[in-house]
C-alpha cells in the first residue's frame, strides 16, 4: 500500500550559499563552475570566508524531495545527519516543510554532517565546494523497509554510488519499492561517478530501475560515447522511462518508445544551483499523478526556470500556481 507518493535517498547536505566575483575564486583556489569535493579543515576555512551567508538543508535528492512536498504531496527523505548543530538545523528545517525525515541524528564519534559552499558569481555560476562528512556513511540499515516499500515512486541520488554499501542499499530500496508495486529511478549526478561505476550503474539500471535522469553528459557517459543520440537509444532499451536534460536545447523524454522533446525559453540564470533538482521535482510531479511524457517535461522545465530566477536551490513560488498559469492542472 502507498504511504508516500515520492521517496528520496540521497545526501544530507546544509547548503550555504554566498556571493563572490571570479578574484574571490582565484584567490581561494576554487575552481569556477564545478563541484569539489573538499576535507574538513579546508570545509571550515572556506566557511569563514563566507559574508551574505545563506544556509539551507540541501543535498540534489533532498532539494527534489522539497519541490514535491511543496507542490502537496506526501513525501519522506532518507539520509544521514550528525547530533550536531548543523544536523539539526537540517533535520528540524526538512520537517518544518512537511517531509518526513526518515533517520535520526546520529550520536556519537561519527564524521560532522555534511556542508557545502556554494559561491555565486555575477554571471550565475556557481561553484560547490563540498564536504561529504556523514552523509557517504548511508547503509540498507539506514533504508526502512516500511518506508522503500510504501514509496509510490522512489529516486535514489547518483552520488551515493560512489561507495559499496550504498550500492547495496539502493538495489536493495529500488527491489523493496518495486515489491510493493512502486517504481525506483536514479539521478545519475555526475559523469565521474558514472566512470568510475560502470557496470555496476548500468546493471542497476537494467535490473531495478524503471526511469532514469540525467543531463547529456551523464547520459553519453553511461556507455563510453559523444554520440548523445546512440547513447539515449541505448539507455532507452534498458529502462522504461529515459529524461536527458540538455540545458537551454530542452529537454528528451523516452517512455516505452515514445519520444517527446519538450524546448525551454533560454534566460540568464541569476543562480544555476538546484536547476537539475527542481526538474526533477516538476517531473516525477507529473509521473506521481498520471501526467502524459510532454506534461511532465513542462512541468520539469517550468520548475527548473523558477529556481534559477533567484538565489537558493528550492523554490520561493507556488509551482502549483505557475502550472495553473500554463494551463497544466
Amino acid at each position: 500500500m502507498t504511504q508516500y507518493e515520492v521517496v528520496g535517498i540521497g545526501n544530507a547536505v546544509v547548503d550555504v550559499i554566498s556571493h563572490a566575483d571570479d578574484s574571490f575564486l582565484q584567490d581561494n583556489g576554487i575552481e569556477k563552475g564545478i563541484m569539489q569535493l573538499i576535507e574538513r579543515d579546508r570545509a571550515e576555512n572556506l566557511y569563514a570566508t563566507m559574508q551574505d551567508r545563506l544556509q539551507t538543508p540541501g543535498g540534489s535528492v533532498a532539494n527534489t524531495i522539497a519541490g514535491i512536498g511543496a507542490l502537496g504531496l506526501p513525501t519522506a527523505f532518507i539520509g544521514r545527519v550528525n547530533d550536531d548543530d548543523l544536523g539539526q538545523f537540517y533535520a528540524k528545517a526538512m520537517t518544518d516543510i512537511g517531509i518526513d525525515f526518515v533517520n535520526a541524528p546520529v550520536t556519537g564519534g561519527e564524521n560532522p554532517t555534511s556542508r557545502c559552499m556554494i559561491f555565486v558569481t555575477p554571471d550565475g555560476e556557481r561553484s560547490l565546494n563540498t564536504y561529504l562528512g556523514i552523509s557517504t556513511g548511508l547503509t540498507s540499515d539506514d533504508v526502512p523497509q516500511a518506508v522503500a516499500s510504501g514509496a509510490k515512486l522512489m529516486f535514489l541520488e547518483g552520488y551515493l554510488f560512489d561507495h559499496d554499501a550504498g550500492k547495496t542499499a539502493f538495489r536493495e530500496a529500488a527491489r523493496a519499492a518495486t515489491a510493493g508495486g512502486g517504481m525506483a529511478g536514479i539521478a545519475i549526478s555526475d559523469p565521474f561517478c558514472v566512470e568510475r561505476h560502470r557496470d555496476d550503474f548500468l546493471a542497476l539500471i537494467e535490473n531495478d530501475l524503471g526511469y532514469v535522469i540525467g543531463n547529456e553528459a551523464e547520459i553519453r557517459a553511461l556507455w563510453e560515447t559523444d554520440d548523445l543520440e546512440d547513447a539515449l537509444t541505448r539507455t532507452a532499451a534498458i529502462c522504461d522511462t529515459v529524461v536527458c536534460t540538455r540545458s537551454g536545447d530542452g529537454v528528451t523524454l523516452i517512455r516505452k518508445g515514445e519520444r517527446v522533446d519538450v524546448p525551454v525559453t533560454k534566460v540568464t540564470p541569476v543562480d544555476a544551483t538546484g536547476a537539475g533538482d527542481q526538474f526533477a521535482a516538476g517531473f516525477l510531479y507529473g509521473m506521481a499523478t498520471g501526467r502524459d511524457l510532454e506534461t511532465c517535461g513542462k512541468m520539469g522545465n517550468i520548475c527548473a526556470a523558477e529556481v534559477i530566477s533567484h538565489i537558493g536551490p528550492r523554490p520561493q513560488t507556488s509551482m502549483m500556481e505557475l502550472f495553473k498559469e500554463k494551463g497544466l492542472v
